[in-house]
Protein backbone atom coordinates (compact mmCIF):
# COMPACT_ATOMS: atom_id res chain seq x y z
CA UNK A 1 0.00 0.00 0.00
CA UNK A 2 1.45 3.59 -0.64
CA UNK A 3 1.82 5.68 1.88
CA UNK A 4 -1.25 5.94 4.31
CA UNK A 5 -4.33 5.94 1.36
CA UNK A 6 -5.67 2.47 0.32
CA UNK A 7 -6.51 2.66 -3.24
CA UNK A 8 -9.75 0.08 -4.63
CA UNK A 9 -10.98 -0.86 -7.65
CA UNK A 10 -14.58 -1.86 -7.04
CA UNK A 11 -16.70 -4.03 -9.33
CA UNK A 12 -20.51 -4.55 -9.42
CA UNK A 13 -22.84 -5.56 -12.77
CA UNK A 14 -25.92 -3.08 -10.42
CA UNK A 15 -25.51 0.37 -10.93
CA UNK A 16 -27.29 1.51 -7.83
CA UNK A 17 -25.53 -0.63 -5.75
CA UNK A 18 -21.74 0.08 -7.65
CA UNK A 19 -22.65 4.10 -7.26
CA UNK A 20 -23.70 3.28 -3.58
CA UNK A 21 -19.99 1.82 -3.16
CA UNK A 22 -18.07 4.58 -4.44
CA UNK A 23 -20.23 7.37 -2.35
CA UNK A 24 -19.81 4.60 0.52
CA UNK A 25 -16.00 4.25 0.19
CA UNK A 26 -15.10 7.57 -0.53
CA UNK A 27 -16.65 8.28 2.76
CA UNK A 28 -13.82 6.55 4.76
CA UNK A 29 -10.96 8.01 5.89
CA UNK A 30 -7.57 6.97 4.03
CA UNK A 31 -9.42 5.05 1.73
CA UNK A 32 -9.92 6.61 -2.47
CA UNK A 33 -12.00 4.87 -5.33
CA UNK A 34 -9.90 5.22 -8.52
CA UNK A 35 -12.18 3.06 -10.63
CA UNK A 36 -15.41 1.12 -10.57
CA UNK A 37 -17.02 -1.61 -13.33
CA UNK A 38 -19.46 -3.29 -14.48
CA UNK A 39 -18.27 -6.48 -14.95
CA UNK A 40 -15.37 -8.85 -14.47
CA UNK A 41 -13.70 -8.23 -17.30
CA UNK A 42 -13.76 -4.60 -17.10
CA UNK A 43 -12.60 -4.93 -13.14
CA UNK A 44 -9.33 -6.49 -14.54
CA UNK A 45 -8.59 -3.66 -17.03
CA UNK A 46 -8.59 -1.13 -14.50
CA UNK A 47 -6.61 -2.84 -11.97
CA UNK A 48 -4.21 -3.13 -14.73
CA UNK A 49 -4.61 0.69 -15.59
CA UNK A 50 -4.69 2.22 -11.55
CA UNK A 51 -2.65 -0.77 -10.13
CA UNK A 52 -5.15 -0.72 -6.77
CA UNK A 53 -4.00 -2.18 -3.38
CA UNK A 54 -7.34 -4.14 -3.27
CA UNK A 55 -9.92 -5.02 -5.65
CA UNK A 56 -13.68 -5.32 -3.69
CA UNK A 57 -15.92 -7.04 -6.29
CA UNK A 58 -19.08 -8.58 -6.53
CA UNK A 59 -19.64 -12.76 -6.92
CA UNK A 60 -21.77 -12.75 -9.61
CA UNK A 61 -21.51 -10.57 -12.69
CA UNK A 62 -22.20 -11.52 -16.35
CA UNK A 63 -19.43 -12.71 -18.36
CA UNK A 64 -16.10 -12.29 -16.11
CA UNK A 65 -17.70 -13.22 -12.72
CA UNK A 66 -15.65 -12.31 -9.52
CA UNK A 67 -14.00 -15.62 -9.44
CA UNK A 68 -12.53 -15.76 -12.55
CA UNK A 69 -12.01 -11.44 -12.39
CA UNK A 70 -10.11 -12.72 -8.84
CA UNK A 71 -8.07 -15.37 -10.86
CA UNK A 72 -6.69 -13.50 -13.14
CA UNK A 73 -6.15 -10.21 -10.75
CA UNK A 74 -4.13 -12.93 -8.42
CA UNK A 75 -2.50 -14.53 -11.14
CA UNK A 76 -1.77 -11.22 -13.42
CA UNK A 77 -1.42 -8.61 -11.03
CA UNK A 78 0.03 -10.02 -7.79
CA UNK A 79 -0.06 -7.03 -5.92
CA UNK A 80 -3.33 -6.37 -5.80
CA UNK A 81 -5.53 -8.32 -3.39
CA UNK A 82 -9.10 -8.96 -3.57
CA UNK A 83 -12.35 -8.47 -1.45
CA UNK A 84 -15.46 -10.26 -2.53
CA UNK A 85 -18.77 -8.65 -1.52
CA UNK A 86 -21.81 -10.48 -2.58
CA UNK A 87 -25.42 -10.91 -1.56
CA UNK A 88 -25.13 -14.58 -2.64
CA UNK A 89 -24.37 -17.30 -0.10
CA UNK A 90 -23.19 -20.14 -2.33
CA UNK A 91 -20.73 -21.81 -0.39
CA UNK A 92 -19.26 -23.44 -3.68
CA UNK A 93 -18.90 -19.47 -5.47
CA UNK A 94 -17.29 -18.54 -2.02
CA UNK A 95 -14.98 -21.02 -1.83
CA UNK A 96 -13.44 -20.98 -5.11
CA UNK A 97 -13.24 -16.95 -5.07
CA UNK A 98 -11.20 -17.90 -1.57
CA UNK A 99 -9.27 -20.45 -3.85
CA UNK A 100 -8.30 -18.61 -6.69
CA UNK A 101 -6.94 -15.88 -4.12
CA UNK A 102 -9.41 -13.58 -2.94
CA UNK A 103 -8.58 -12.59 1.14
CA UNK A 104 -11.75 -11.57 2.11
CA UNK A 105 -15.75 -12.49 1.44
CA UNK A 106 -18.06 -10.22 3.11
CA UNK A 107 -22.24 -9.73 3.24
CA UNK A 108 -23.71 -6.61 1.21
CA UNK A 109 -25.18 -6.09 4.50
CA UNK A 110 -21.84 -5.39 6.03
CA UNK A 111 -21.61 -1.82 7.16
CA UNK A 112 -18.78 0.67 6.15
CA UNK A 113 -16.57 0.06 8.86
CA UNK A 114 -16.55 -3.34 8.30
CA UNK A 115 -16.09 -3.11 4.36
CA UNK A 116 -13.15 -0.38 5.05
CA UNK A 117 -11.21 -3.24 7.82
CA UNK A 118 -11.48 -5.79 5.21
CA UNK A 119 -10.12 -3.53 2.47
CA UNK A 120 -6.95 -2.74 5.07
CA UNK A 121 -6.68 -6.13 6.11
CA UNK A 122 -6.49 -7.91 2.58
CA UNK A 123 -4.11 -4.94 1.55
CA UNK A 124 -1.93 -6.06 4.40
CA UNK A 125 -2.29 -9.69 3.22
CA UNK A 126 -4.43 -10.66 6.04
CA UNK A 127 -7.56 -12.96 5.41
CA UNK A 128 -11.14 -11.43 6.43
CA UNK A 129 -14.24 -13.35 6.68
CA UNK A 130 -17.87 -12.57 7.94
CA UNK A 131 -19.14 -14.44 10.60
CA UNK A 132 -22.18 -15.91 8.49
CA UNK A 133 -19.74 -16.62 5.61
CA UNK A 134 -17.32 -18.53 7.80
CA UNK A 135 -20.12 -20.62 9.39
CA UNK A 136 -21.20 -21.66 5.97
CA UNK A 137 -17.88 -22.85 4.79
CA UNK A 138 -16.98 -24.77 8.03
CA UNK A 139 -20.58 -26.49 7.54
CA UNK A 140 -19.68 -27.25 4.11
CA UNK A 141 -16.08 -28.73 5.17
CA UNK A 142 -13.69 -29.70 2.22
CA UNK A 143 -14.98 -30.92 -1.15
CA UNK A 144 -13.58 -34.63 -0.73
CA UNK A 145 -11.50 -36.37 1.93
CA UNK A 146 -7.90 -36.93 1.00
CA UNK A 147 -4.16 -37.14 2.30
CA UNK A 148 -2.77 -34.72 4.18
CA UNK A 149 -0.65 -32.53 1.90
CA UNK A 150 3.48 -32.16 2.43
CA UNK A 151 3.54 -34.07 5.79
CA UNK A 152 1.59 -31.87 7.54
CA UNK A 153 0.42 -32.82 11.01
CA UNK A 154 -3.39 -32.69 11.95
CA UNK A 155 -2.47 -29.80 14.53
CA UNK A 156 -0.47 -28.45 11.46
CA UNK A 157 -3.83 -28.62 9.64
CA UNK A 158 -6.13 -26.71 12.44
CA UNK A 159 -3.88 -24.07 13.14
CA UNK A 160 -3.71 -23.43 9.03
CA UNK A 161 -7.55 -23.54 9.17
CA UNK A 162 -7.94 -20.89 11.62
CA UNK A 163 -4.89 -18.28 9.85
CA UNK A 164 -7.35 -19.31 6.73
CA UNK A 165 -10.45 -17.81 8.85
CA UNK A 166 -9.01 -14.82 9.95
CA UNK A 167 -7.56 -15.39 13.43
CA UNK A 168 -4.27 -13.97 14.68
CA UNK A 169 -1.67 -16.05 16.58
CA UNK A 170 -3.07 -14.94 19.96
CA UNK A 171 -6.44 -15.94 18.77
CA UNK A 172 -5.17 -19.08 18.06
CA UNK A 173 -3.82 -19.68 21.26
CA UNK A 174 -6.62 -19.25 23.11
CA UNK A 175 -9.05 -20.98 20.53
CA UNK A 176 -6.55 -24.26 21.22
CA UNK A 177 -5.65 -23.27 24.69
CA UNK A 178 -2.27 -23.61 24.35
CA UNK A 179 0.54 -20.65 24.38
CA UNK A 180 1.52 -18.34 21.48
CA UNK A 181 4.61 -19.54 21.57
CA UNK A 182 3.43 -22.97 21.00
CA UNK A 183 1.00 -21.53 18.29
CA UNK A 184 4.28 -19.80 16.48
CA UNK A 185 6.41 -23.08 16.64
CA UNK A 186 3.17 -24.44 14.23
CA UNK A 187 3.11 -21.85 11.76
CA UNK A 188 6.64 -21.48 11.41
CA UNK A 189 6.77 -25.75 10.86
CA UNK A 190 3.92 -25.72 8.42
CA UNK A 191 5.19 -22.90 6.30
CA UNK A 192 8.52 -24.33 6.11
CA UNK A 193 6.87 -27.92 5.39
CA UNK A 194 4.36 -26.18 2.53
CA UNK A 195 6.51 -23.83 0.78
CA UNK A 196 4.89 -20.85 2.38
CA UNK A 197 5.95 -16.66 2.67
CA UNK A 198 3.43 -15.30 4.60
CA UNK A 199 -0.16 -15.67 6.01
CA UNK A 200 -2.05 -15.05 2.54
CA UNK A 201 -0.15 -17.54 0.82
CA UNK A 202 -1.22 -19.94 3.92
CA UNK A 203 -5.22 -18.70 3.37
CA UNK A 204 -4.88 -19.38 -0.29
CA UNK A 205 -3.08 -23.38 0.30
CA UNK A 206 -5.65 -23.92 2.50
CA UNK A 207 -8.68 -23.10 0.19
CA UNK A 208 -6.30 -24.47 -2.47
CA UNK A 209 -5.90 -28.20 -0.91
CA UNK A 210 -9.81 -28.19 1.10
CA UNK A 211 -8.40 -28.28 4.92
CA UNK A 212 -10.57 -25.48 5.94
CA UNK A 213 -13.45 -26.92 8.10
CA UNK A 214 -11.42 -30.00 8.97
Amino acid sequence: MNGAELRVVLADDQTIVRDGLVTLLDLLPGIRVVGAASDGEQAVALVAEHAPDVLLTDLRMPGHDGVEATRRVRAEHPGTAVVVLTTYADDDAVVEALRAGALGWLSKDADAEAIGRALRSAAAGQSTIDAGALARIVAAGPAAPGPVPDGLTAREVEVLGLIAAGLTNTQIARRLVVSEATVKTHVNHLFAKAGLRDRAQAVRYAYRHDLVGE
